[in-house]
């Protein structure tokens, strides 16, 4: 991440959302959310979950040079290929 109380860290994306522009990571950008019980006995619940962020915020980290990069593209013999801007390597 690039910003907010979780800026420096890293996680694994889970899910996006192209139209809203933003994305879910694992273990980042924490939130609580509070359960009311809904039958007799049960018990109200403060569970901590994952929340959209903007993709704006977030940065790809290269796997080679281990450093946040955009990406680039180049276009072998038939594919269309990523790669790291900094270190040129493939991702």
């Amino acid at each position: 991440m690039l910003s907010g109380p979780d800026k420096g860290k890293s996680g694994k994306v889970a899910r996006v959302l192209p139209r809203e522009n933003s994305v879910l990571i694992e273990g980042l950008n924490m939130a609580k959310h509070h359960l009311k019980a809904r039958k007799q006995g049960q018990k109200g619940q403060v569970i901590v979950r994952e929340r959209f962020i903007d993709a704006a915020k977030v940065a790809m980290v290269c796997k080679s040079c281990g450093k946040t990069t955009r990406i680039g593209y180049t276009v072998t013999e038939s594919n269309k290929v990523r790669i790291c801007r900094k270190c040129k390597a493939e991702i």
